[in-house]
This record gives C-alpha cells, sequence and structure tokens, in this order.
C-alpha cells in the first residue's frame, strides 16, 4: 500500500506512435516532505505527515510553524497523512515523488468535487422540467411529495429534493496510470479525476484485487525544438 498528494492541473490528450489516443488528466507531483510520523505506541496507527508546496514562513500559523520548525524542514501549504507499508519506511525530512508510482500501475484518484451550492432538483438530479407555457404554472418545481398508502402522512427519507451539491470526497477506482515522470514532477492518469483545477488530489493503490496488469503503449515523443530550428533555417534562407 502506497500513496501520495498531487495537484489536478487539467486534462488533454496523449498518442502513442501507432495512434492510439488516451484522454488522461495531468497531475503534478511536487516532493511531498516527510514532517512526522504516527506510531502504534504513540498514536494508534501508522501514518507518514508530509507537506506539500513550499510557503513563505513569516506567513505560517504558529502552532504549524513549529511542526516545519521540528522537522527541520521548510514551511509547506498544505499537510497530510499518508498510510502504507511500501512508504512508512521513510524518515523525516525525506521526500516522496512522482516514480513511486510506475507508467501502468493501476491507482486510485481521492479528491473533492466541485461545489455548486444550493441546487435544485433539475440541475441536481436531471429531473424533467414542466410545460414551458406561460399559463401552465409549474416549470422547474420539486414536484408532489406526497405518498400513497400508510406513508402519506410524511417524506419518505432519501426523497431527492433541492438542497446543498457539494463539494463531497469522490473517490474514483482503478485509474490507469499512462506516464510517470519523476524528473519533471508529474503523473498521467487515464481519464477525468474529481475536483475542479488546481484542486488537491490524493493517489493510492487500489483497494480492489487487479487480475491483470492494463497495456499502456509508449507514448509518441515530439521533438520541440525541431520546428524551431526549422523556422530559424528557413530566416536564414531569406
Amino acid at each position: 500500500m502506497k500513496s501520495i498528494i498531487g495537484r489536478k492541473m487539467g486534462m488533454t490528450q496523449v498518442f502513442a506512435p501507432d495512434g492510439t489516443m488516451y484522454p488522461v488528466t495531468v497531475i503534478e507531483v511536487l516532493p511531498n516532505v516527510v514532517v512526522a510520523k504516527r506510531t502504534l505506541e504513540k498514536n494508534g496507527y501508522e501514518a507518514l505527515q508530509v507537506g506539500y508546496e513550499d510557503k513563505e514562513t513569516r506567513r505560517l500559523k504558529k502552532p504549524i510553524k513549529g511542526i516545519y520548525e521540528k522537522a527541520g524542514v521548510a514551511g509547506k501549504e498544505h499537510i497530510y497523512e499518508l498510510k502504507g507499508d511500501e512508504i512508512y519506511g521513510k524518515n523525516v525530512g525525506e521526500t516522496l515523488d512522482a516514480s513511486l508510482f510506475a507508467t501502468g500501475e493501476v491507482c486510485d484518484v481521492i479528491g473533492h468535487n466541485k461545489g455548486h451550492g444550493y441546487s435544485g432538483t433539475i440541475k441536481k438530479y436531471h429531473h424533467h422540467i414542466g410545460p414551458k407555457g406561460h399559463g401552465s404554472g409549474y416549470h422547474r418545481q420539486i414536484g408532489s411529495l406526497a405518498n400513497n398508502g400508510r406513508d402519506n402522512n410524511r417524506v419518505i427519507p432519501g426523497k431527492k429534493m433541492s438542497g446543498h451539491w457539494g463539494p463531497e470526497q469522490v473517490t474514483v477506482q482503478n485509474v490507469t496510470i499512462i506516464e510517470s515522470n519523476a524528473e519533471k514532477g508529474y503523473i498521467l492518469v487515464k481519464g477525468g479525476v474529481p475536483g475542479p483545477k488546481k484542486a488537491i488530489v490524493m493517489l493510492r493503490s487500489p483497494i480492489k484485487v487487479q487480475f491483470r496488469k492494463p497495456e499502456v503503449k509508449p507514448l509518441l515523443v515530439v521533438n520541440q525544438e525541431a520546428p524551431k530550428a526549422e523556422a530559424a533555417e528557413e530566416k536564414k534562407g531569406e
């Protein structure tokens, strides 16, 4: 079991040399610095407390600042706890990076979906709207709440009604990692993950047993310098 913190940057698509296209979400994975360890003797469970993204020390609150000073590391913007026997061997001050997950592996992605505020049933549950004619008097209302039979004196629990929608924690299971690049600090996962752009997400080992490894083809590498070189040669020729 292993896990790491990253930031959702958005979606794009990448290609294999044979033309296979993968829709991917780009997750920025900066070094996760271990700032403390949770032990069975003291805390009753085992976990790593990690900091993510640097933050100026003068902007830290004193209780949080003391955690980083005790660990001897720079201040961080976010602090999380990660569980997993594969990463628990790390000591305070050491880091976790994108190399923790390899290309072709399967993982679960945990995040918080977008917040929509107070929403009606039309938007929240895709209920049908009423007639659009002005005389109908019924357009986007919730509809009847009555129940036939012995339960007609109350609203049955679980009734789909208007209310607050999101942000809630959502887990997308069995997501395939298309590419993991520790040097540039990113992981590409197939498909979408919960949350808006720049949202913090957690990647962890899948909780469901994987009976087969997904096939991931090597990605097409585009030389960004080639078009610039060609343009420079054309200018020289002119």
